[in-house]
């Protein structure tokens, strides 16, 4: 799923293009956070003519048509009912999913918080008119209008789901039950070996959301949004646990396996891993600790060089419908982002379990979003690192 990889000349265009140096796109008028601006794009009047197909980049687990599995289908139905041909590739990584649309060759892509921003300020996705998307209205306002899917007011997509990156711990070898970050940072070295890590640059926040709470003078105030010396801070942090981590994991499966067969017993996780790793057997807990957790946000997105944005916009339309969104959100698991698909689930307890209507929950929840130089937190005195460097130093921390 959500793996790392090296960066491409197309992902370097995209942060390029972050770091306020433009894109081949057009002229900039929306400015964002931090005073990111974007290409002026203008988004879709109006549905035409469906065009008879429509090319979707998505995670895995998020397009569904019965060829993986029978039972799990909800494309071709919609296929028969729009006229519409859905031709999906599946992608690894959000550094991959940017890559693949700056070709141009894709009309709809699922786009993490750390990805979004990358491909508005490159000109590979426009703008959404929202009206032209009827469930719109019944996505959760809190996944609306976001630093990380809107520039200056407009949307760029429709909010798909959302998770929580975990704490999660075997009972049998934790004692006592943690309720923060500190049991793989400053505590890390009671499980030497044992503690496991997302493997992704973007985890560079996750130890900066520790920083905020427990080293307030570094003036931290988003996760997202690090000078130098922050940066510093979080690297010096992350070099001290990998002397403690025994894996780093990117594919979810075998988080779950190492959990069960007791190779990692403490790390970060998400709700779905836990899910299976406590089905398979594993005696494993996890928890949002007190200091807050990084998390994810996806959002569907057009692409700015698609033909066929009459079935592009017909397609997001069927994926965030109730029925829909409720199939992805429990194939997946995670929170769907309408709020009627609380009522379509198989698993009447889903949406209790990865808590998506519970805002106070995700109130402490830090999306991913993309670093740049501009600060995401305001800041104007200081530059603040882009995802360039991140990946850099992520590298000195890897070795």
């Amino acid at each position: 799923m959500r793996t790392t990889m090296k960066l491409g000349a197309a992902f370097a265009c995209a942060v390029l293009a972050l770091s306020g140096c433009g894109s081949d796109s057009g002229s900039s008028e929306k400015e964002g956070a931090g005073g990111f601006t974007a290409p002026d794009l203008k988004p879709l009047d109006k549905l035409g003519e469906p065009e008879g197909e429509v090319s979707v980049l998505a995670w895995a687990g998020y397009v569904e048509d019965g060829s993986n599995d029978p039972e799990v289908d909800w494309i071709s139905d919609f296929e028969k009912e729009s006229g519409c041909q859905v031709n999906s590739k599946t992608f690894g990584t959000s550094d991959e999913a940017v890559q693949l649309m700056r070709t141009g060759q894709y009309d709809v892509v699922s786009a993490s918080g750390d990805a979004s921003l990358r491909m508005i300020a490159a000109g590979d996705v426009e703008p959404m008119n929202t009206d032209l998307i009827t469930n719109y209205e019944d996505i959760f306002e809190s996944l609306k209008d976001q630093p990380f899917n809107s520039v200056d007011g407009q949307m760029y997509g429709a909010p798909h789901g959302r998770g929580a990156n975990l704490l999660m711990w075997r009972t049998d070898k934790v004692k006592p039950a943690p309720d923060s970050w500190s049991v793989v940072f400053d505590d890390a070295t009671k499980y030497a070996g044992m503690v496991t890590a997302y493997d992704s640059p973007i985890y560079i926040a996750d130890a900066a959301v520790y920083l905020m709470a427990t080293q307030p003078d570094l003036g931290i105030k988003d996760p997202y949004a690090l000078d130098e010396k922050q940066l510093d801070a979080a690297v010096d942090l992350l070099k001290k646990q990998a002397e403690n981590v025994g894996e780093y994991w990117a594919d979810y499966l075998k988080e779950a396996q190492a959990f069960k067969n007791g190779s990692s017993v403490v790390g970060t996780t998400w709700q779905v891993i836990h899910n299976l790793a406590a089905s398979e057997g594993a005696p494993v807990e996890s928890v949002l600790p007190t200091e807050g957790a990084t998390g994810w946000s996806d959002t569907w997105m057009v692409g700015a060089k698609s033909e066929h944005k009459t079935c592009a916009y017909m397609l997001v339309d069927h994926l965030v419908s109730p029925k829909t969104n409720a199939a992805i959100a429990e194939y997946f698991g995670e929170a769907p982002g309408n709020e009627l698909a609380c009522q379509e689930t198989t698993d009447p307890k889903h949406c209790e379990t990865f808590h998506a209507e519970d805002e106070d929950y995700f109130s402490q929840v830090y999306y991913w979003k993309t670093p740049i130089s501009a600060c995401l937190d305001g800041r104007t005195d200081v530059k603040c690192t882009d995802y360039a460097e991140w990946t850099k130093r992520w590298s000195e921390i890897r070795g």
